[in-house]
């Protein structure tokens, strides 16, 4: 099975899932306890801004599993892992949300912030309707990851909106230039490729690069990259990075 075959099955399921959830909690009781959060004005943690401040610029991902990996780290906890990646320089916190395929929950983010993490932390899962947007924003995430391939134009720009109303950046993941003038809205907070998706891992250094120079504001590549001179090349222009060969399946970490 490609790629392209595993992130159609996981978005197939995702809106099956979706309809599960809404079921068990209206999208009008969600929207309450969103609205009442959001009442309390505690100011939302910036993940661009912590990113731009950052020595490291690393977004430190907690992931347990993944579909072409399997288990990560089957037992790793939510309450220690997250905060040890505060505790050790990092910008920003990524927490795989999905469980079906990487064994996550939007409790772990809850979990993780209980336990002290108050760095911005992205709610990472495959996002393709706006009450996944309120789940988000009900567990603790500060940002949100869309995966342009996932969407429409139309449906990026409405969810792109309601992200921003409800007070999050949003990290946009995109595989080519083509739809930059379509896609960019005010909202975006950082534009990412990932090289774990693509069948040609040269395509898509190319493809960041061309990204770095036409994007006007903070720009980001992400999974799997292990090239170091593309590493320097691009944190030389404000890039932070995801690199997988800091997984170990021994202690789960990822950044």
């Amino acid at each position: 099975m490609t790629m392209a075959d595993i992130l159609e099955e996981i978005v197939a399921y995702k809106r099956i899932e979706i309809e599960q959830h809404k079921a068990a909690v209206k999208p009008s009781a969600l929207y309450r306890i969103v609205e009442e959060i959001m009442d309390e004005g505690k100011p939302q943690p910036s993940m661009r801004a912590s990113l731009l401040s950052s020595e490291s610029g690393i977004i430190a991902e907690f992931k347990r599993r993944s579909p072409s990996k399997g288990w990560i780290k089957e037992d790793g906890e939510a309450e220690k892992i997250p905060l040890s990646y505060q505790q050790n320089g990092a910008a920003a916190i990524s927490i795989l949300t999905d469980e079906k395929y990487f064994g996550g929950r939007d409790s772990f983010i809850r979990t993780a912030r209980e336990a002290g993490v108050t760095l911005p932390v992205l709610y990472k899962n495959f996002v393709i309707d706006e009450y996944q947007l309120f789940e988000a924003r009900a567990c603790g995430a500060s940002a949100v990851l869309l995966i342009a391939a996932d969407l429409s134009v139309t449906e990026c720009k409405a969810l792109l909106s309601c992200a921003h109303e409800l007070q999050m950046e949003v990290l946009l993941e995109m595989h080519s230039t083509s739809a930059i003038s379509l896609l960019l809205r005010p909202f975006t907070t950082c534009i990412s490729t990932s090289f774990s998706r693509s069948l040609n891992s040269s395509l898509s250094i190319a493809c960041t690069s061309a990204l770095i120079c036409c994007l006007p504001f903070f720009a980001r590549s992400k999974a799997g990259l292990r090239i170091s001179s593309s590493i320097a090349q691009w944190s030389a222009k404000s890039c932070s990075v995801y690199h997988r060969s800091l997984i170990t399946p021994t202690n789960g970490y990822r950044t």
